[in-house]
């Protein structure tokens, strides 16, 4: 591995577990919000110049992009991002973790335009793929993103 590739894969890393830490923060501020998107944006960039870059981090850096936009309550933003990741999860017919987390980066998406029809349909999904997934450890990161807030009223 060159050292550019080499940075390319550590900016993609500390930029995802920079946008991690901002999405903890609950006093968070214009500028964080936007730095927080920025980050999860170029963690994708930098991913895909990894050599260790497979579908599944796009997959998975397209799902935070969503859930960024969606924790701003920017809907529209979140939705085409979660479009995407749905779109990825199809066609490389991602499961169990990746498939819970397409679902729920749809539900929170409606949930952040405030279409509680479509974002309870999603969420239900979510719930149920959730249930399916094979490792402990990884359910519980699911479960533990699929209860935070906000979910802008959806039940």
């Amino acid at each position: 591995m060159t050292e550019k590739q080499k940075l390319h894969h550590y900016i993609g890393i500390e930029m995802n577990r920079q946008s991690w830490i901002l999405l903890g923060r609950e006093d968070r501020n214009k500028q964080d919000n936007t730095r927080m998107i920025n980050f999860a944006k170029i963690s994708l960039y930098h991913w895909q110049k990894s050599p260790k870059y497979k579908p599944i981090n796009e997959q998975r850096g397209t799902w935070l992009i969503s859930h960024v936009y969606a924790v701003m309550g920017d809907g529209r933003s979140a939705l085409d991002y979660a479009k995407e990741t749905w779109r990825l999860t199809e066609k490389y017919k991602f499961k169990d973790f990746d498939l819970a987390y397409a679902n729920e980066a749809m539900a929170r998406a409606y949930a952040s335009l405030k279409n509680i029809d479509a974002c309870s349909e999603w969420k239900k999904q979510a719930e149920k793929t959730g249930r399916l997934i094979a490792e402990v450890e990884d359910k519980k990161y699911f479960y533990e993103d699929f209860i935070a807030e906000p979910w802008f009223g959806c039940k």
